[in-house]
C-alpha cells in the first residue's frame, strides 16, 4: 500500500503547524509552485461566464501536512480502480477585475473516498494551466472524511504576475461536518450539482496579483 497512515495525532500536528504559518505576514509565505509558464492550455470550450464581482479575492488555508509539489500534469485524476463518486471539478481564474488569467497553474490535491493520501506518489495529485479565458477542468472523484476534518479539495494556485494561493474548497451538502471544522471558511464552498451519474463543481479563483 501506497499510503501513510493517518493518525489523530499526525492531523493535528499539521494543522497546528498550518494554523502558525496562516498567521505569518504575506511576504513571509510568497513562494512560487516552481511550474514553468508557458502560456495558456488549448482552448477548453468551457464557455463559462465569470462572476459578477471577484473582490477582495479568494481566501487563503493551509496546506496542510501531505502537500507534494512536482505533481503530474494532466486533466485526470481518476485512477482504474477509482471507487469513489465522480466528480468534474471546473471553474476559472480571475483577476481581481474579473479578467481571466490565461496560463495559471492549478495545483489540486486531495484523499481518496477512504480518507487516505497517497504520500509516495501521485495518486489524486496533478496539476493544469488555464486555457485563454481562465478556465480549468479536473476529473476526479469526491473526497472520504478522515479524522477531525470535513471532507475537502486543497488547491494551490498562481499566475505568471499573482502570488501563490494555497487555499481549500468544500462541499455545500456536508453542513455539519463542515460545521466542526474549524478550518472549513463558507466563502470556500463549492457549486454543487450532479448530471449525468457524476457530481459537478465549479469554484472561481481569484488570486492576489504580485
Amino acid at each position: 500500500m501506497s499510503n501513510r497512515s493517518l493518525t489523530r495525532r499526525t492531523v493535528t500536528a499539521g494543522l497546528a503547524a498550518g494554523a502558525a504559518a496562516a498567521l505569518l505576514p504575506p511576504g513571509a509565505r510568497s513562494a512560487t509552485l516552481g511550474y514553468k509558464f508557458r502560456g495558456p492550455a488549448p482552448d477548453r470550450v468551457l464557455g463559462l461566464a465569470p462572476p459578477p464581482a471577484c473582490t477582495p479575492g479568494t481566501i487563503g488555508r493551509t496546506a496542510g501536512p501531505f502537500y507534494t509539489p512536482s505533481t503530474p500534469r494532466r486533466t485526470t485524476l481518476l485512477e482504474p480502480d477509482s471507487g469513489g463518486e465522480p466528480l468534474v471539478l471546473q471553474g476559472l481564474v480571475l483577476t481581481p477585475d474579473c479578467r481571466p488569467v490565461p496560463g495559471a497553474v492549478v495545483d489540486l490535491w486531495h484523499c481518496d473516498e477512504r480518507g487516505r493520501y497517497d504520500n509516495r506518489g501521485f495518486r489524486y495529485r496533478g496539476h493544469q494551466f488555464t486555457d485563454s479565458a481562465g478556465a480549468f477542468r479536473f476529473e476526479t472523484v469526491r473526497p472520504g472524511h478522515y479524522t477531525g476534518r470535513t471532507p475537502h479539495f486543497h488547491v494551490k494556485v498562481q499566475g505568471e504576475k499573482t502570488r501563490l494561493l494555497t487555499t481549500q474548497l468544500y462541499f455545500p451538502d456536508l453542513r455539519e461536518a463542515n460545521r466542526r471544522d474549524f478550518i472549513y471558511r463558507g466563502e470556500l464552498l463549492l457549486r454543487l450539482d450532479r448530471a449525468g451519474g457524476h457530481w459537478r463543481a465549479r469554484f472561481d479563483f481569484v488570486p492576489a496579483p504580485v
